[in-house]
């Protein structure tokens, strides 16, 4: 028998790592399940502070979730309706406009500056070889990747609609998965369990009502600015509608978001409109980077998630390249839950030595 154990241990062993092998596959296969349910617990988890605010005010919870479920469910109809069409127009012309910007670019005060400026780029023949691939370019291979563009689109979509349904599923009960998570945890220890997990919730909801409100100031904002302000002085941008959306999309990602989004948007103004309109986007967005930076920002992350500034740069750059995108939006919830975790359970047994 003492000569089978070491076939056993083998055994055992080899299947054990093949289990964890299929386990890990699994996951893998289903990974975009997992980011959809992630997506959805997050929004719900959002939307509940508004619940309990409602509920604040002496209204039952049902009527509470109903009125926060028609509001999201309209802000999506509402924002797919109004606002998606004239970006998809404005992309559309920019793309069919795009073999004039090329020449508008070349030929024009930009071309002449950037061969002032970087003669060792040789510019002009940058362009030739641009205008030369657009001449010769096979349409039916822009049919092809228009295709491509189209399935990649409404699976997208799909998976947005995906999202929006689990939202609505988890927030309506999300009382009852609670209960059921605590229940899951041993009575002696369910009361520490308990507040610690209602505190994560508390700021997971007020860190995405955050960054939500964020993104919406900063595209209605810009909307305004580019749309409305700047025409009246003379500054003409062609595109605001899309640098807009592009400006909300940046504010939702923490850190470099508001960033990324400046730098697009200031290249876009300079290739549709030119130097002078690129300049005033980018004065633009520079103050607005320092009032979300130093005012809006700081007040939201202190007030939600109660992070160190330093812990809020790791954790985002540590979730980007481990989860990509919605990594870098949940990072920061995990890491202050990481934090109360310690205080609330690894500090106290520290100081009970």
């Amino acid at each position: 028998m003492k000569l089978l154990n070491p076939f056993r241990t083998g055994l055992f062993a080899g299947l054990g790592v093949l289990v964890a092998i299929l386990i890990g596959g699994a996951f893998t296969s289903i990974q975009t399940i997992i980011t959809y349910v992630g997506a959805a617990l997050f929004l719900a988890l959002g939307l509940d502070p508004i619940i309990t605010w409602l509920e604040t005010r002496k209204l039952p919870r049902w009527s509470a979730i109903l009125i926060v479920l028609v509001a999201f469910a309209g802000v999506i109809v509402g924002f797919v309706f109004a606002i998606i069409p004239v970006i998809v127009d404005q992309v559309t012309s920019a793309i069919a406009d795009f073999p004039d910007l090329v020449q508008r670019v070349r030929y024009g005060d930009i071309g002449d500056w950037i061969n002032a400026t970087f003669p060792w780029l040789q510019a002009d023949t940058i362009f030739e070889q641009i205008e030369t691939w657009l001449a010769n370019l096979d349409y039916s291979q822009i049919g092809l990747g228009v295709l491509n563009f189209g399935i990649t689109l409404l699976t997208g979509l799909g998976g947005a609609l995906i999202v929006v349904i689990l939202t609505i599923y988890f927030t309506a009960s999300t009382t009852s998965l609670k209960r059921a998570l605590y229940r899951l945890v041993p009575a002696s220890k369910r009361p520490i369990f308990v507040e610690i997990a209602e505190q994560v919730s508390v700021s997971v909801g007020r860190f995405v009502m955050g960054q939500g409100a964020l993104g919406i100031l900063n595209g209605v904002l810009t909307a305004i600015m580019l749309g409305g302000v700047f025409p009246i002085f003379g500054v003409h941008v062609e595109y605001w509608a899309l640098l807009a959306f592009i400006a909300m999309l940046g504010s939702m990602i923490p850190l470099v978001g508001t960033i990324a989004a400046t730098i697009l948007n200031t290249l876009l103004a300079l290739i549709s409109d030119g130097p002078s309109s690129a300049l005033a986007v980018g004065i633009y967005a520079v103050v607005y980077m320092q009032l979300e930076a130093y005012f809006v920002s700081p007040r939201i992350m202190a007030e939600a998630v109660k992070v160190p500034g330093p812990i809020v740069v790791i954790a985002a750059l540590a979730g980007g390249a481990l989860l990509g995108l919605l990594g870098a939006l949940i990072a920061i919830p995990v890491a202050a839950a990481v934090i109360l975790i310690i205080n609330k359970v690894i500090v106290p047994k520290q100081d009970a030595l």
